[in-house]
């Protein structure tokens, strides 16, 4: 793995930041609210990369365990990550990382950032649910009905969102890089 330099450190720094604003435009409609944060790891995973995409969320997840209130409606605390939800909150790295992966493999195409975003999304619907089973001793069925299916819509309205921005971004991420690693 090849050292970071200050400019993607100060954008991993970043893309956590911003995970934890859009946390807080939350609804909460059960045991998990629906928020734009996915919206944010979409990003950080298509413009950050693997990598990239990995640690900003990885130091959102410190930030929230440390108890500072970064998660959906100024929550913290390792108790928050313990709870129902702190899988779909750790799925937040693996699903960033999953898209930097993919899109490391296929590029930066509206249609291949669509793809890598639903598969780090699918990633995130499964450790997530899988934790909410553990923790709340639901069925599969009914964990399903509270936290995914619910989402569907608004995660794939994210994506568009996320793919067309990413596309653009991305670009211009990498052109920044070039800059700073130049000077």
């Amino acid at each position: 793995m090849k050292k970071k330099t200050t400019f993607e450190l100060t954008a991993c720094a970043m893309f956590a930041a911003l995970t934890a604003v859009l946390s807080q435009f939350a609804v909460p409609v059960g045991p998990v609210p629906i928020n734009l944060a996915t919206l944010s790891v979409f990003l950080a995973g298509g413009i950050l990369g693997a990598a990239g995409g990995l640690v900003s969320q990885t130091v959102y997840i410190l930030l929230g365990a440390a108890g500072l209130p970064v998660f959906a409606e100024f929550s913290g605390g390792i108790g928050v990550i313990a709870g129902p939800t702190g899988g779909y909150i750790i799925g937040y790295a693996a699903a960033a990382w999953v898209v930097g992966m993919m899109v490391g493999r296929f590029g930066r195409g509206p249609v291949s950032l669509a793809v890598s975003m639903a598969a780090g999304i699918a990633v995130c619907y499964f450790l997530g649910t899988a934790w909410f089973m553990i923790v709340t001793k639901r069925a599969l069925w009914e964990s399903l009905t509270l936290c995914v299916f619910p989402f569907l819509i608004g995660d794939a309205l994210k994506i568009a969102v996320a793919a067309a921005a990413s596309a653009q971004l991305g670009r211009v991420y990498d052109r920044l890089n070039r800059s700073a690693g130049a000077a």
